[in-house]
This record gives C-alpha cells, structure tokens and sequence, in this order.
C-alpha cells in the first residue's frame, strides 16, 4: 500500500508556518513524508547554513530531516495503535526549527490506520444456557471481539455460522462499535438438541477483510419461562472523576413476573472487551446499587460503557441485560506541564529584540477549560514569550542583554490553566550570556607622569602601563602601542619601546637632564576582539637631575693645573679683600649649589673665604712673622650625592706698598667700605624680592595644609634672620629654611631649602635670567610637606 500523503498549509504569524502532512503507518523507514524545504520555500543548498531540523517531545524520534533534499522522512517504525491507544485521530506534533535566523514552524503528521490487526475475542469458547421455553425472538447478547484498527478498519459486522434455531442481529453503535445478539428463530427443544454448538465470526472493514472466531456453546435448559426486565434499557448517569469509593452512581431496577425463586433478581457485570468494569465500580448484586470501588480518572477513562444483566433465581436462570452509560466529571486536579523542546543557549549580550531564546510546549491533561492554559515569565528578566501555535511559545530576548551586569539569567516561567480554582506549575530555564566586545580597554588615569633619573641604563623598564577591559577572554586581551609622536624632530620610537603584551615603557637610549627636562607622547590600548575597542593615556616624562657635572672655575682663574697670583699690601687690614672665585655647574637644584672651601698650610690662619660667595679675605693683619707667599688652594665642591668639586690654585704675594699691586684681570675695591655698599644696595634688592616671593609662597602652603588637616593655624608665625656672611634664613616652630646669594658672580643662586638638607623630592622653583619663574615637581615626599627649594639665577 502507497502511503497516503496530504499536504495543509497555514500561516499563523510572520515568522512561524503550519505544515500538515498525512502518512500511513507501518511504512517502511525512509518513506518521503513531504518535502519541507519546498514548503518553506527554501533553497536545498540552504538546508545546512540554516541548521533545518524537527524537535518533538516524543521519546521516539519517529521523523527526521534530509539535509541533501529537504524530505521529511521516517526515521522510525510508526504504530498508530501504540502511539494513540483507543483514540480515534491520531497525529505527531512537531517543530521545524530553522537557525540564522531563528524560526518555528508547526508540523502535524497525521497517521492513518491500516489494517494490520485481526478481530479477537478475549475468550476462545462461550457458553450460553437457554431455556426451552424461551420465546422465538429473545436475543442473546454476545461477545465483543476487540481490533486495535479504527475506523473502517475496525470491526463492522458479525457471521454466525448456519444452523436452525438461531440468528444473528448486528447493531452498530456508532463510535462505541456494533454488537451482535443472538436472536431466537425458532423454539428450542432441549430433548431433541441438548447442546447447539455455533460459531461467531468478527468480521472488520479491512481491504481484504480480517475475521476472528469464536465458538459458542448454548445449553438448552427447561423450565422458567419469564425473564427479568430492566426498568431502562439504556441508563446515562455522570460521575465527578474526584468522587470518592463507596460514592453511590446508580441503583439499577429490574422485574421479574415470576413467583418464587424465579422472580428474585440477581444483577452482575457483562465483561466485554478488555475492559472490566468490576475493578473500577461495585455492584450490589441483591440491591442493584453501583457504587465507586477505584479511582477515577478523567484525563484516563472520559467515560465507561457498562453492560449490566438482571438474572432470576429459577431452576433455569433467565437474565435481561441493560446498557449503562457512565460520563466522568472533569476536576481540574492535573496543573499544567511545561516542556522545554529546545534552548538555544548561550545567547550573545548583543541579541536583538525578539531573538528566539527556547521553544516551549505546554500541556494539561484536563478538559474543557481545565484544560486550557495561559503561560507568561515571572519576574524582571529581559525575556518575553512569544505564542507560536496554541500551546506552544518561544522564549525570546525582551531587552537588552549586558554580560558585564549579568552573565547567566534563571527564566521562571508560570503556565496557568482556567479550572476553579487554577492550578499553575513553573519551570526554570537558565539562560547563558556570552560576551561581545562592547567595552573599550580603560587606563585608571587619563594622564601619567613618570619620573626618570638622567643617566639610567637603556633598556630598562621605566614604567608598567596597565588598563582594564570588562570584556573576557580575546575581548579583554589587551595590546599597548605608542601613537606617532615626535620629540625635537625625533621620533618618540627611537627614543622609546613598549611591550605589547605587559605595557612595560622600555627606554632606549639614556637622558640627559641638561639636555631635555620632559617630553610626552600617548599610548593606546587595544583589545582583541572584532571589531576591535581603544582608548589613550597620555604620558609625561619627567627626567630627574642626577649630579653628573663637576663644578667649573670661571675666569680669570683657571683650573687645576696652573698657578695664579694675587698681591696685597702689607698694611692690610681685617678684612681685606683678596679675591673673588666663581664657579658654574651645569646640574641644577642641589646638585649645583656650590660651596668654597679654602687650604692652607698648616698653622697659617691668615686668610678666610666665603662659604657661598667664592671671596678671600683676610682674617686679621699681617705680622713680621708671616710669610711674604702664601699659596692657597680653593676647593669649589657642589651639594650632590656624590659631592663632585673642583679647584684653584693662587699665590698670595705681601708687598710693602700698595703701588706695586698687580690687577691684570680684574679691579679690586680699594675701600671695603664702598664694595660693602654696592653689595648692601644689591642685598637690599635681593632681599626684598626674595622676601615678597617667599612670603606669598609660603602663604600659599599655608592655605594649603589648613585646608588638608586643618593643624597649620597651629603653628607660630614665621621669622626672618640674617647672618654676617650675607646669608639670610626663614623659620618656624617646626622647620627652618636658608638663603644663600652672592651679588658679584656671573651666574649666582638664590637657595631655599630646609636645614638640614631634605631628600631630592620636593618642589623645585627656579627663577631664571629675565625673571621667569619655572615650576617642576619632582618625586612626590609621602613622609614631609612643605619643602621649598628656590634659585635665583642672575648675570
């Protein structure tokens, strides 16, 4: 037999379609269902792109997909009998699920009936007792047989085999079948046939027919003339399926016109079929009441055809028998039942609305509206359901997805049927999110400043950038280059390196602090994914002095290795004037404040120099014991760690007059007096200037530290003091800073800085020629605020 196919299209949304196909059943594995990818009007060479596939809640995979052709084909043996027991239509509900995008469309395969099963009765042999007084026209009810076939396959008539006494009326019952009495055509006399043995054939619609026999037997039995009869012959009662054993259904009534022993009535079930009725109710054989003995169960057994008989108690029994019609009640005693068919997961943080997340099938055992469900998500997730087709629904994305917030959702999902009162059942669906790269690599600073001491080896690590990206795995990998820049017409490459994978910033050639003081340049982190996110720091290079230049000797005095000589008269006084050494140094801040220091020889304490300002004078006035030359040696050190210096030679040479002092190079003041009032007039100046800036700086640090902790206004007020070697300090209660200048060099400091000498972090504030002020912050001081450092360069 060719399978039987039936193709019924229905449109029931935009995204979702309904195919409905019709095959037979017990056709052979690979049998052409339908063509799906036609119907969905989709190219062959789509079919695996699109992943087209059939979900079911069946544990059976009955149907499958041909990728090749787009057939649906069986994959199994279908048994219309053992996948729909006792049911008239029967069909399989599937899912045709298409990726890229994401659609559903109902399927429904109905299986048609074949005739692969013959009539059966339950019993082989059935005896019948008949008494011969019984009446041409008594009937006799006989067996059922049972066909697992429907419809015009299932039983349709009933053959007796020929004989005299009997016949056969076959009564169709519509849905419940036909049955056959066994009609009495013509008076039995048991003297002459004791026993009729007959032979019932079931008979089904079959092409070509199946039959199933059964052998009767009919015992002829004398006396009682009179049968029961039922007060119906057709009873209809309705039971609630939540009834309890021992609930009364009916109380059956039969007559009997006899006296005596024949006239008592007996009352018992007829089994038929497969179905006995004893097991789920009771009969009360005297009284005729019926009553619950097992459960009930709607959603199992909607309604139960019971065949009752009413027997006398005569020497030969005669019974009537009666049909009784049991519809159970529905109770909405099943809550639905929620199937995840398929779950589509993890789902990318980027999903647009509507994105198919899991097709969901709901069921309810119940009838009516018992039976009829509604099913929504609980809570806030950013999930919705979609209805597709009756009971079923797809979960899909209602909002937007962030990974970064939350990775995985638990989906509660509530199905509800209409009973009263409701039943509800919830089902937890757990949604992954995967990652996209929608989040750019972040630095913790937008710019930074990196110290770094002149003269450090090339290739080592001066800083470790490091930024943050929310992403994960490729998406947070993180790469470091540094954008095109240049530094006096270099480019920032040549100078430096970093390392794409740590953001180590790699020097590699080592600074000069004389030569460059700071310079920038940008870095931009980049992530791996695709498309790939950046983002820039901007990095400043601040080079730390290193005291890596010894003091100069400026002219008219050399340095070490020559000579010089300078002449004073005999009659000198305290005091006097001798010389005047200055020095440079290239490095700055401390690393070029230089101090003089003077060696002479041993016992001889004629002469004192300046430890700030570079000048010789005399300590006191000359005696006869002194010497006529006395050389000395000047040592110019500057104030870095380690103390680099320099020095001078001169020979002072005492003469007796004044006139045949000596002054190539330079003019010495005659009178200390006048020298004293030029540098009093400069010092006045100086000081001033000094006074003012220091004063407003120090009013600045004042406001600050009130405003930090509040303990500044503790302190007592600030004091000014000048020493005799024209050097002036500045102190408080709890720190002291010293000025030191001199007004006759070419290149002099102005220095302010604590007593003792702090370490090299602090603030730094040069004043240059030309009276510009520049401000570097050095290395930040965790441990003490509030120094200041202050050089004044003049010409």
């Amino acid at each position: 037999m060719a399978p039987y196919f039936e193709y019924v299209h229905f449109v029931t949304s935009l995204s979702e379609q309904r195919f409905s196909y019709s095959i037979s059943e017990e056709v052979n594995k690979g049998t052409v269902v339908g063509n799906l990818a036609k119907d969905l009007n989709i190219n062959v060479q789509e079919l695996e792109n699109r992943d087209l596939r059939v979900v079911s809640s069946y544990s059976k995979t009955y149907l499958n997909v041909n990728l090749r052709s787009g057939n649906l084909l069986v994959e199994e043996r279908i048994d219309r009998e053992e996948l729909c027991p006792l049911t008239i239509k029967c069909s399989l509900k599937l899912q045709a699920v298409l990726s890229n995008p994401m659609t559903a469309h109902r399927v429904e395969v109905n299986i048609l009936d074949v005739n692969d099963n013959s009539p059966a009765f339950l019993e082989n042999r059935y005896y019948l007792n008949i008494s011969e007084s019984s009446l041409t026209g008594e009937r006799y009810l006989l067996p059922v047989a049972v066909d697992g076939d429907i419809g015009s396959n299932s039983v349709k008539t009933y053959k007796l085999s020929q004989n005299e006494h009997f016949s056969l009326d076959v009564q169709s019952g519509g849905e419940h079948g036909v049955s056959a009495e066994l009609v009495l055509q013509k008076a039995l006399d048991r003297e002459k046939q004791s026993v009729i043995n007959l032979i019932l054939t079931a008979v089904d619609g079959g092409k070509p027919p199946r039959t199933g026999s059964l052998q009767i037997h009919v015992n002829v039995i004398d006396v009682n003339d009179n049968i029961p009869a039922f007060s119906k012959l057709l009873y209809k009662v309705r039971v609630k399926e939540n009834a309890t054993p021992g609930t009364l259904v009916i109380k059956l009534n039969a007559t009997d016109l006899d006296e005596g022993m024949n006239s008592k009535i007996l009352y018992s079930f007829i089994k038929r079929g497969n179905i006995d009725p004893s097991n789920i109710f009771y009969l009360n054989s005297e009284t005729g009441e019926i009553t619950v003995k097992g459960g009930l169960d709607y959603e199992e057994t909607p309604a139960y055809e019971v065949r009752v008989q009413a027997t006398d108690q005569g020497p030969v029994p005669r019974s009537a028998h009666a049909k009784l019609l049991i519809e159970i009640v529905d109770m909405n005693d099943n809550p639905p039942q929620i199937s995840v068919t398929s779950l589509m997961t993890p789902v990318k943080e980027d999903a647009e609305l509507g994105t198919i997340v899991a097709l969901i099938t709901v069921s309810d055992k119940d009838g009516g509206k018992n039976g009829v469900t509604s099913c929504k998500v609980v809570g806030s997730a950013p999930f919705n359901l979609k209805s597709n087709y009756k009971n079923d629904y797809s979960l899909v994305v209602d909002g937007p997805l962030d990974r970064e917030t939350t990775s995985v959702y638990n989906v509660t999902i509530t199905a509800t049927d209409e009973g009263a009162p409701p039943l509800s059942s919830n089902k937890v669906i757990t949604v992954h999110v995967s990652d996209v790269n929608d989040n750019a690599p972040k630095f913790m600073e937008t710019v930074i400043n990196v110290y770094v001491k002149e003269n450090s080896p090339t290739g080592s690590v001066i800083y470790t950038l490091n930024a943050f990206d929310a992403d994960l795995d490729v998406n947070a990998k993180v790469t470091y280059t540094l954008l095109d820049s240049s530094l006096k017409s270099i480019p920032v490459s040549s100078v430096l390196n970093i390392n794409s994978e740590t953001g180590d910033i790699i020097s590699l050639q080592s600074f000069n602090y004389e030569e460059l003081k700071t310079f920038h340049f940008k870095v931009q982190a980049t992530d791996s994914g695709v498309p790939p996110l950046s983002s820039n720091v901007t990095v400043n290079v601040l080079i730390l002095d290193e005291n890596d230049n010894s003091p100069t000797i400026l002219a008219p005095y050399s340095e070490h290795g020559s000579v010089n000589s300078e002449n004073i008269p005999y009659s000198a006084e305290a005091g006097y004037f001798v010389a005047k050494i200055r020095a440079v140094d290239a490095d700055s801040g401390y690393n070029a404040l230089l101090s003089y220091h003077l060696s002479e020889p041993k016992g001889n304490n004629l002469f004192r120099i300046g430890t700030s300002t570079g000048e010789i004078r005399t300590r006191r006035r000359m005696s006869d014991n002194d010497l006529k030359t006395h050389p000395l040696v000047v040592l110019v050190s500057d104030n870095g760690e380690p103390s680099l210096s320099a020095t001078v030679s001169i020979d002072v040479v005492v003469v007796e007059s004044t006139a045949e002092i000596q002054t190539p190079f330079r003019h010495v003041p005659v009178k200390e007096d006048s020298f004293s009032d030029l540098n009093l007039y400069l010092l006045i100046a100086i000081v001033s200037v000094s006074v003012i800036f220091l004063l407003s700086l120090i009013t600045l640090i004042a406001v600050r530290c009130h405003r930090t902790d509040g303990t500044f206004s503790r302190y007592s007020a600030p004091m000014i003091t000048t020493h005799p070697d024209g050097s002036w300090s500045y102190s408080k209660a709890t720190q002291q800073y010293d000025v030191c200048f001199s007004s006759d060099t070419l290149k002099s400091d102005v220095v302010v800085f604590p007593a003792p000498f702090p370490p090299v972090d602090g603030e730094l504030i040069s004043i240059n020629e030309g009276d510009t002020f520049t401000r570097t912050q050095t290395l930040p001081n965790k441990e003490k605020v509030g120094h200041l450092y202050l050089f004044c360069k003049t010409s």
